[in-house]
């Protein structure tokens, strides 16, 4: 009788134990996986700021060489329709269809920026999110027990001048959109 008490003692704490065991296995492949998503993430981010900007950049660099180039080329068109050489057709003008200058460039550009910053904005989301699934992880019982002391995970947020002012002065103040910088 009490080689049996004995064998199920054993056998609760050998159950236990691989109770244990199992749950540091799982914590720890837990915490792994989650510190690895978020310099994964992390990485994503400098892919998607970089393609952000590019696309930005590129859709500039089109819509300047446009308004560059129809600047360059309106006048030479209106002289040649409208000049003196036409014989006093001075106020053909009324009747005709003169070039436009076509704002869709900048409408595209225009949605291209919204876009992709929205985009850049919730991949930054996404990495708040696993930093603060992992900081459950490490903070919370029973993981606590066994990842508890593994470090933080830092990320790096990309921000503005102007909210790191607005968060550390509590204010916001300046909303006059057309202000080009000047406070």
């Amino acid at each position: 009788m009490q080689n049996k008490g004995l064998l199920v003692g054993l056998l609760s704490l050998a159950v236990i134990a691989m109770m244990t065991i199992g749950m540091y296995v799982n914590y720890t492949n837990a915490e792994v996986r989650t510190r690895n998503l978020a310099e994964a993430q992390q990485e994503n981010l400098e892919v998607v700021f970089d393609a952000t900007w590019k696309i930005i950049q590129q859709k500039a660099g089109v819509s300047s060489q446009y308004a560059k180039d129809f600047k360059e080329i309106y006048p030479e068109l209106m002289e040649g329709r409208y000049g003196n050489d036409r014989g006093g057709a001075l106020m053909s003008w009324i009747t005709e269809h003169n070039p436009e200058f076509d704002t869709a460039l900048y409408q595209d550009l225009m949605r291209s920026i919204e876009a992709e910053r929205t985009k850049f904005a919730r991949e930054q989301k996404k990495l708040i999110d696993i930093k603060a699934q992992h900081d459950n992880l490490r903070e919370t019982l029973p993981s606590s027990i066994f990842v508890g002391g593994r470090p933080e995970i830092k990320i790096q947020l990309v921000t503005s001048a102007k909210t790191d002012e607005a968060f550390s002065s509590g204010q916001e103040n300046d909303v006059d959109l057309f202000s080009n910088g000047k406070n």
